[in-house]
């Protein structure tokens, strides 16, 4: 058993970009001396996107056919176990500095609560050390102003880069000891050097970037060389993939991801996509080394080897690769995240090919705190990679889910006018194929063997037709087998109630 965790989650941080797993341009030398001593799983997915999906699978192990957080702003089931919880259960003080955005389940409360009008409030459990308000801002900009940043009328402004809004290779506005990143490291830190030592803790520590807007503030603008910047994937034949995807592509708003910019993302020229990408960069290496200062803290506080040492993020980012920017739909770019673990009983350094998922992280902490595993959990414990050992029978396959019903703060109605009960969209990834089943709309499937660039939808395809029905089994199977199984190993006989998993 460890005595504390400290479970770091960047947003928006996609699963390839790591130095130590060979990226040609990012710079992430704190997390590569990390993973130099530590278990790195190289093939992590998580179970959704945006953040409010995805982050409910984190802290609850549940897929989101189970939680049935489907988008921003929808609550989350009291009914559910949650990491904050388990581990209060267990004895351990579980502490946020960041956010878990979480809407409260309305059945508790009246549509009066002023939870339900900003992003995502926190999920029940946490102790709140530093809360970062997602829409606003409001405790960083109040934070980054009593350090002497004067505030225009608009302070969001600040996150955009100097001079005209839009892709840019200049900075942002906001000065590097002033940004958010500064302020979680700041926070985080100031956990470490003032928790009390005579009970055990769990600090989750989130990281804002590198979620947009794209614009790092000066030096980290400049940390990656241009002409290290790998060129997206895919063509202009993307939009004839499937109808969703044309749809995206020509509906993307480039105020999403630019501050103050106006207009679609598409067209997205080559210079943009590189400036893009530099930002983002630039924006990974300022976490970095915000999270390098946060493991020199834990090291000074003498905690270091009594304490788990996690760092993930929540979902991906397609950062231009196949004409999107964002997370949504079925791109591995999406869904494939940064998984890093320090366990100090750990015998040494590893890297994991296998598949694992978000939901591994929650039974992992509560087996390693020596808690147990709620039975509805659909994750699985990844103790025995952290020993050293390769478990006999683990997943050929990762799932995630993505709905295409808006989220906060546009609730609007799905695309192609579906209605919000047939928006659903489920992904099955193994080793061989990537299917892809909608609700409403047609399937997707690729032949990852013949074309790991996820470039042709064989879905129509006659000569496809067996790995097509394989792909729809193996979908089924694993919707039957992750039902909700909270109570059903429970059945009732003349001697009274029994465990019939013996």
């Amino acid at each position: 058993m460890v005595r504390n965790v400290l479970l770091i989650i960047a947003d928006q941080w996609r699963g390839d970009c790591l130095g130590a797993l060979g990226h040609p341009a990012v710079r992430t030398p704190n997390l590569d001396a990390l993973a130099a001593e530590a278990t790195v799983f190289t093939r992590h997915f998580g179970q959704s996107a945006p953040c409010g999906p995805a982050r409910a699978s984190m802290l609850t192990g549940l897929y989101v056919m189970n939680h049935r957080v489907v988008a921003n702003g929808v609550p989350l089931d009291a009914r559910h176990p949650n990491l904050a919880l388990e581990l209060r259960r267990a004895g351990l003080d579980p502490n946020l500095v960041g956010y878990t955005t979480t809407a409260p389940d309305p059945r508790g409360t009246t549509a009066a609560d002023p939870r339900f009008r900003v992003w995502g409030d926190v999920q029940e459990g946490w102790r709140v050390f530093a809360h970062f308000d997602e829409v606003e801002f409001h405790n960083y900009f109040a934070w980054a102003a009593a350090k002497g940043i004067a505030l225009p009328a608009d302070p969001m402004a600040l996150l955009g880069p100097e001079g005209t809004p839009g892709p840019s290779a200049a900075p942002m506005r906001m000065p590097a000891w002033a940004s958010d990143t500064a302020w979680a490291a700041e926070k985080a830190i100031e956990f470490l050097r003032t928790t009390r030592r005579d009970r055990p803790w769990v600090l989750h520590a989130g990281f804002f970037r590198p979620h947009p807007p794209f614009a790092a503030a000066a030096p980290w603008h400049e940390a990656v060389a241009v002409d290290r910047i790998p060129a997206p994937l895919g063509d202009a034949a993307e939009a004839e993939q499937h109808p969703l995807l044309r749809h995206w592509l020509g509906s993307q708003k480039r105020s999403s991801f630019y501050q103050g910019a106006t207009g679609t993302v598409q067209p997205l020229a080559a210079e943009e996509v590189r400036a893009t990408r530099q930002a983002y960069y630039g924006l990974i290496a300022e976490v970095d080394d915000a999270i390098g200062r946060v493991l020199t803290a834990l090291r000074e506080t003498g905690q270091a080897e009594e304490t788990l040492v996690i760092v993930t993020a929540d979902h991906g980012e397609q950062l231009g690769d196949h004409g999107l920017l964002g997370k949504l739909g079925w791109f591995d770019q999406s869904y494939h995240l940064p998984l890093i673990i320090r366990d100090p009983a750990a015998p040494g350094p590893r890297r994991v090919a296998a598949f694992t998922e978000a939901v591994d992280l929650m039974p992992t902490i509560l087996d390693r705190v020596g808690a147990p595993v709620p039975r509805a959990c659909d994750g699985v414990s990844l103790a025995p990679w952290l020993r050293g050992e390769t478990p006999a029978a683990w997943r050929d396959a990762v799932h995630f889910e993505y709905d295409l019903r808006g989220g906060w703060p546009d609730p609007r109605r799905p695309p192609f006018g579906l209605d919000v009960d047939a928006a659903a969209m489920a992904a099955i990834r193994t080793e061989r194929f990537k299917y892809v089943h909608f609700t409403g709309l047609p399937p997707v499937l690729y032949d990852l063997a013949a074309d790991p660039g996820e470039s042709r939808n064989l879905a129509a395809a006659p000569a496809a037709a067996g790995l097509l029905s394989e792909a729809r089994n193996r979908m089924l199977s694993w919707r039957l087998r992750h039902a909700d199984r909270t109570l059903t190993h429970l059945c009732a006989t003349p001697e009274g109630l029994v465990d019939r998993r013996g």
